[in-house]
């Protein structure tokens, strides 16, 4: 397995995660109490990272269109 597949490969797995734990931040922090704003937060910032994820993965692959999986 080649250093792209591996980064590719991190890439999907670190989005994946922000997105999950955006998804949990989200769900655990819709109640009223205020130290449950903390989690809404940390959903914030989460999806926000996963979005970056996203658009960095993008660059990486037309960066590296050229290069071999292998």
């Amino acid at each position: 397995m080649s250093l792209k597949a591996i980064h590719i490969l991190f890439i999907i797995a670190s989005t994946a995660l922000c997105f999950g734990f955006a998804a949990w931040a989200f769900w655990t922090g819709s109640h009223e109490e205020p130290a449950n704003r903390l989690n809404l937060g940390m959903g914030i910032a989460s999806a926000v990272l996963g979005v970056a994820l996203v658009v960095y993965g993008r660059y990486f692959l037309k960066k590296l269109k050229d290069v071999s999986y292998l």
